[in-house]
């Protein structure tokens, strides 16, 4: 049967558009800003036909410091309203997405090239949606977040293949936690975003609230450079959140980073085949294919390979490509000829490398931005094709022969943003779900979202969430950080910190104290161990009398360290809660009856008194306990998404964390920082206290009693900045909290590019580590976990997308 065309009609869309001259531009404190004099502009067009629907102003430097500037003057006043009020004003905004719905969907289908019932049906029934699920969380702010605020002013930048969809992930949470927004839209994109902002002046939404920035990438790193944005949120391409990392790295800004993925699609044997086909049409055809989350790798059983294969060929020839606003087609225009151009050299380079390709033959228009659905078969895992984002309708099939080689190939890439299951065993569906390296696992479907559910990815796909209680953590933060103040270091001019500066390599000289008959090594695997480079360092007291000798660690020691924390994750990770609980509550025990001993080394180390000192310690095995408790009660939560399923939000380990400690109360903070990485299931590779640290070392002899698996716990000793380079360079590291110097704090978020691993830096603000609201609590937890969300359907499988 053949479908006839269904043309959506877009006068009304067109009308609006003539309304506004054709001409789109920023909108700043309430109103669209009037450019000044020689403004720069460039083309919106339609890539289906390549018309020019109108112009964008390419904003300046001046744009963007009035929109920061609004949104700063606006804040306050915005936080300050009770949550109900700002309720009121996302519910307004709802109900008016709602009214203009229609609108809505049209603009983003002739400014996107998106099919017209993919944007009627999906994206702006879910941005609508996600308004509405926010006024909610607004509501009960103050029940849910105590002890938490906004960040301030946040810094938004958004892709093309989403516009609105993404508008409204990144918006909604920052305004119902009392942030203040300055948005730019993609410059391919910026119709419905025009369109949100006239929405915004009709909701009464107070002028600065949300604020709106036209233009190219140029922008958006003035956005990202500004000294007036608080909090950064990027979606796009992991290159430029790479970029966008090392850009403002040690500028205290808090950063989120939804980025790219190569998200697998495992097919077993026992699968309903039929519905598999059918969800795999939605996993990687579903928006031309430009979705992060598309299920570009398809892994298929090597006994269905070939009918799999052969079924979704015939699919795949009932798909229809062609005219976006035809209510009939299933596949529209990729956004532009940049794009297309870039499918086209990665697809041709797959076939030279010896890909087989399938298409449908004559499937495009010969007009318009437009690639037909791609298979392609005889594809390695590690060939070019199956690693790279390529972005668009281009589908890798590859075989394996049973779950463990499934996890290999799953697993197999710089990504971890999401993935399919399909499966009738349930058992293997939920042992596989937690064994993928992603943040979202979609077990018998494909492509589901929901508000309430959070969305982000491992690895190189970036980190924090967007949805979800977990999203709206990334707009908050601890009030308590408000009232640190800069950490004071030790003063290089006294006698006792030239004795420290030193640095005397190999034995004390015999003219300052008696000599030391022991020098502490590392602690690497679960065994004492010389340092590679056979040297030590002096451990000098603020009074000048030199204490101990530590270890003088260097980059092999680390990469030994990392090595037995890589080999132990595993484990430990698999390990039972109850079983990581009964071990940090023997170690604590274990402590306990060292007490005396760990408050004298602390006392002659610190100088400090012998009360502190016996309260550091006294502090440090409540703390242990403290976790202990913690190990089977950071649960996660079953979301109930509107579809017959239910969505497990799981809080899994990060994996190997590195953690650089402070000087401040050095064996408290080093237990304030060990206990949470390893209640969670992590491993850890610690670099403790640079001048403080002997009761770290003196620790080793409590970790072997106390049943401790080797490579969970790895102590390094030595300088602090040349140990800390080599962690945040460590591709092996999955996490870094750093407590030290600020310009550390840059440098260990400028190095985490290389993998981009999650880091945590206190920007040299001193806390105290002996009070709890400061040194122990759920941000702990949650800094030690990345939340998996697994959806899970009830009965027969639909296999479709969607959720709304």
């Amino acid at each position: 049967m053949e479908y006839g065309p269904a043309p959506e009609d877009d006068k009304p869309a067109r009308a609006w558009i003539d309304q506004r001259g054709g001409k789109f531009v920023s909108f700043i404190n309430g109103k669209f800003v009037t450019p000044g004099d020689k403004p720069t502009w460039f083309p919106a067009e339609n890539p289906a036909t390549g018309e020019k629907l109108g112009q964008v102003y390419q904003s300046t430097q001046k744009d963007v410091d009035a929109a920061v500037k609004a949104a700063r003057a606006a804040q306050e006043n915005w936080a300050a309203l009770p949550g109900f009020e700002r309720a009121k004003y996302l519910y307004a905004i709802t109900r008016l997405m709602q009214k203009h719905a229609r609108l809505f969907a049209v603009l983003e289908t002739l400014d996107n090239g998106k099919p017209i019932r993919e944007s009627r049906d999906i994206d702006v029934p879910a941005a609508t949606a996600h308004f509405h699920h926010h006024a909610g969380w607004a509501q009960i702010m103050d029940d849910e977040f105590d002890g938490y605020e906004p960040y301030g002013v946040a810094g938004q930048i958004i892709p093309w293949n989403f516009p609105l969809l993404m508008l409204a992930w990144k918006v909604a949470p920052a305004l119902a936690t009392g942030n203040t927004v300055v948005l730019k839209p993609a410059e391919q994109t910026n119709l419905t975003a025009q369109l949100f902002a006239e929405i915004c002046v009709e909701a009464g939404l107070p002028k600065g609230v949300f604020n709106l920035v036209t233009g190219d990438g140029k922008v958006g790193a003035m956005i990202v450079a500004h000294d007036g944005i608080d909090k950064l949120a990027f979606t796009g391409s992991t290159d430029i959140g790479r970029l966008i990392r090392k850009e403002s790295a040690g500028s205290g800004k808090a950063l989120t980073l939804e980025l790219g993925g190569k998200s697998p699609y495992i097919v077993f044997d026992d699968a309903d085949i039929d519905s598999a086909v059918e969800g795999l049409v939605d996993a990687i055809w579903f928006n031309q294919g430009e979705v992060c989350c598309a299920g570009s790798r398809l892994l298929v059983q090597e006994s269905i390979y070939d009918s799999f294969v052969e079924k979704l060929k015939r699919r795949m020839q009932n798909l229809r490509v062609g005219n976006p606003m035809d209510k009939c087609v299933d596949l529209g225009a990729v956004v532009d000829k940049t794009q297309l151009d870039r499918i086209t050299k990665l697809v041709d380079k797959a076939v030279k490398d010896g890909a087989e390709i399938y298409q449908i033959k004559d499937a495009c228009p010969t007009k318009g931005c437009f690639y037909p659905p791609t298979i392609l078969t005889n594809v390695e895992p590690s060939d070019e094709i199956a690693q790279i984002e390529v972005f668009g309708p281009v589908l890798s099939v590859i075989s394996f022969r049973n779950q463990q080689d499934a996890v290999a190939i799953a697993n197999n890439t710089r990504f971890g943003l999401a993935a399919t299951v399909w499966t009738e065993n349930i058992n293997m569906a939920l042992e596989m779900a937690p064994a993928i390296k992603a943040g979202v696992v979609w077990i018998n479907s494909s492509n589901r979202f929901y508000a309430g559910c959070g969305f982000g990815g491992y690895r190189e796909s970036g980190y924090g969430r967007e949805g979800g209680k977990e999203g709206l953590y990334a707009y908050l933060k601890p009030s308590y950080l408000s009232t640190l103040s800069e950490a004071s270091p030790r003063k290089r001019g006294s006698t006792a910190a030239k004795k420290m500066d030193s640095r005397v390599r190999g034995n004390a000289d015999a003219g300052d104290v008696a000599l030391i008959d022991r020098t502490a090594k590392n602690y690497i695997g679960g065994k004492q161990k010389r340092p590679d480079g056979n040297y030590s360092m002096k451990i000098v007291s603020p009074s000048g009398v030199m204490v101990g000798e530590v270890g003088e660690g260097n980059r092999k020691d680390i990469r030994d360290a990392v090595e037995a924390a890589s080999g132990a994750a595993a484990g430990w990770a698999k390990a039972t809660p109850f079983n990581r609980g009964q071990i940090l509550y023997y170690i604590a025990e274990n402590l306990s009856a060292r007490a005396d001993e760990f408050a004298a080394r602390i006392k002659t180390m610190t100088d400090c008194t012998p009360a502190a000192a016996k309260k550091e310690v006294e502090l440090a095995i409540q703390r242990l306990f403290y976790y202990a408790g913690w190990t089977d009660k950071h649960d996660g939560a079953v979301h109930t998404p509107p579809l017959r399923g239910v969505t497990l939000a799981m809080n899994e380990p990060i994996g190997v964390m590195g953690l650089v400690c402070p000087d401040d109360q050095p064996f408290l903070s080093f237990i304030s920082l060990v206990a949470p990485a390893i209640a969670m299931g992590n491993a850890c590779v610690v670099v403790p206290s640079s001048l403080y640290p002997l009761a770290a070392t003196d620790f080793y002899q409590v970790l072997e009693t106390s049943d401790v698996p080797g490579g969970v716990i790895n102590i390094v000793t030595g300088d602090r900045a040349t140990l800390t380079k080599t962690i945040a360079e460590h591709d092996g590291v999955d996490a870094l909290w750093y407590f030290g110097a600020d310009d550390g704090s840059a440098f260990v978020e400028a190095a985490s590019v290389t993998n981009l691993k999650q880091t945590w830096c206190d920007y040299g603000l001193a806390r105290d580590w002996t009070k709890a609201a400061q040194a122990q609590g759920r941000e702990y937890l949650r800094r030690a976990t990345q939340v998996k969300n697994i959806w899970v359907p009830y009965g027969e499988s639909s296999g479709g997308g969607g959720g709304y």
